[in-house]
């Protein structure tokens, strides 16, 4: 007799996940209520900063958002599916691994006017002192938006690796191009109809994140007034109750702002498909895009990781100089380990927990509630952060390593699901069938068949929660309550007037913990497969 599915696999995955999502629904009452009063609204629009702190604001989420969209398009355009596009595939993981404030830290010291590029300039141009030029931390948020852009490219085309290596994809581009029409036509015509409505979350996340990011904008965002990410982050960290209420309501800014901005998109691309005109059949040449403006995009990830490298030996180092005047290792010796110890065990418990916890709601969760959970994804992180602060503050739990712990929850998972949600669909289900009908129970039958055969996405969603968990910067400050010190948090606090040297140190410990966690992961899914060749 076959065996009976596991009754309560269903309600153990929903659960496990309203641990992390329910609480959030009395924390954003308590947190945003308050912010809902006519006056505090008055105050907000009254503040002086308000305007500036908008517009870098707009500025910076939609030209980055709008940037990275074209950059990840033209890559794919211009080198899908040549080696090139096999080499870049190659190259993402390890710029996926680099944290956002890591990143931002690195382009800071290649961007400012006493940085890399600016020394290189100096040698050509025979300056003495740096430019007087504000290539950083400008008014308008354009350094920011530039390194969203950059950041944000890479995770777009990780997507689009994801979707282009669909064989559907492969086949149409190959039957579009017997037919005559050119690859330009090609995408134009029949791949970017088809590819452009799946980017759509992929796209909202990269806004949202871009809305309410605060580490980068603190390296690399305007100061007075700030972005007004930044902004809300100092208000809701005001212990006075009515600034508190301010922070709040921008907080309902940003979330309006992203409706708004989302809902016209959409508006806009249904509009265009309904007025887009059917292909005329004609057979045209168009110009591809050129690979030389595409070749320093993937290249300025290496030369961050260069530039702190040679930051964290530096001995001292005065512009002009290309080179610093000696290399040393005291920075390291001197350097605070206390932070990559606190990262090292937080994002292995959160990765860890994160894992079963995924593995359970992909097999046994309502997939129909899968938008649900990738909710923290696509909407703004201040209101979620704000909800997670004030849910902690009535429970008595700030400040605590289990307070930590679940404030990292919230965006690790939806990442894990993310990235392992794909293994699971193309998985042949006649596998589970056939050891269903040898009597396994359908926990058995994952426990033998299907997960040791997904090792593989498994391990790289582990790899991908334990880097999200690495760069997690708001949960950590409110839910630690600042008693929590991460590499993150450490380095963002060294970026406001700290040693250039320690804040090198800091972030290359940021980017070495995810690169070790990619590394192990692969290292892991071969020792497993090395004499399974045939089996892939």
């Amino acid at each position: 007799m076959t065996a009976q599915p596991w009754p309560s696999g269903r309600m153990l995955a929903l659960a496990l996940v309203a641990v992390v999502f329910v609480p959030l629904l009395p924390g954003l009452v308590w947190a945003l209520g308050p912010s809902l009063s006519a006056a505090v609204w008055q105050a907000l629009l009254a503040d002086p900063q308000w305007p500036q702190a908008l517009r870098a604001t707009l500025v910076s989420a939609l030209l980055g958002t709008l940037l990275a969209g074209l950059i990840a398009a033209a890559l794919a355009t211009r080198l899908y599916p040549s080696p090139a596009w096999q080499r870049l595939q190659q190259r993402l993981p390890l710029l996926l691994a680099m944290p956002h404030a890591a990143f931002a830290v690195g382009l800071f010291f290649l961007m400012a006017p006493s940085g890399w590029l600016a020394r290189v300039a100096a040698h050509g141009l025979s300056w003495p002192s740096p430019p007087d030029w504000v290539t950083v931390q400008d008014p308008y948020g354009l350094s920011l938006a530039l390194a969203l852009a950059l950041k944000e490219s890479w995770f777009l085309l990780w997507v689009l690796v994801a979707v282009l290596g669909e064989q559907a994809v492969t086949r149409q581009m190959a039957v579009a191009r017997s037919l005559g029409y050119s690859a330009a036509q090609t995408w134009r015509l029949i791949l970017w109809p088809q590819l452009l409505p799946r980017l759509g979350w992929p796209v909202a996340a990269a806004f949202a994140y871009g809305l309410s990011v605060v580490d980068m904008a603190l390296v690399l965002g305007p100061g007075t007034p700030p972005t007004l990410a930044v902004l809300t982050w100092h208000w809701l960290s005001d212990p006075d109750a009515r600034v508190q209420a301010q922070g709040g309501t921008a907080a309902l800014v940003l979330l309006a702002l992203f409706l708004s901005v989302t809902a016209l998109a959409f508006g806009l691309w249904q509009a265009q498909r309904r007025w887009r005109a059917y292909p005329t059949g004609r057979r045209r040449t168009a110009a591809q895009p050129s690979r030389f403006w595409l070749v320093p995009l993937w290249g300025i990830g290496y030369a961050v990781l260069a530039v702190l490298g040679v930051w964290s030996v530096a001995e001292s180092w005065f512009f002009p100089a290309l080179w610093p005047d000696a290399l040393t290792g005291d920075s390291w010796r001197a350097a605070d380990w206390a932070p990559f110890w606190t990262t090292l065990w937080l994002a292995l418990t959160v990765s860890l927990l994160c894992l079963p916890l995924a593995l359970v709601w992909l097999e046994w969760g309502p997939a129909q509630f899968n938008t649900v959970l990738y909710l923290p994804l696509i909407i703004p992180t201040l209101p979620l952060v704000a909800a997670q602060y004030a849910a902690l503050l009535r429970l008595g739990l700030d400040a605590t390593p289990l307070a930590l712990v679940w404030s990292h929850l919230l965006w690790v998972l939806p990442y894990m699901v993310l990235t392992l949600v794909g293994a699971y669909r193309a998985f042949d289900a006649r596998l589970m069938s056939s050891a269903r009908a040898l009597g396994n129970t359908r926990l058995q039958a994952c426990l033998r068949v299907k997960w040791p055969l997904l090792l593989r996405p498994i391990l790289g969603a582990w790899a991908v929660g334990f880097a999200v968990s690495v760069a997690q910067y708001l949960p950590t400050l409110f839910a630690g309550g600042g008693r929590f010190a991460t590499v993150t948090t450490e380095a963002v606090a060294l970026s406001a007037g700290g040693s250039r040297q320690m804040l090198a140190v800091q972030a290359l410990l940021q980017v070495a913990l995810p690169l070790a966690a990619f590394a192990l992961a692969t290292a892991l899914a071969r020792a497993r497969s090395h004499n399974r060749q045939g089996l892939r």
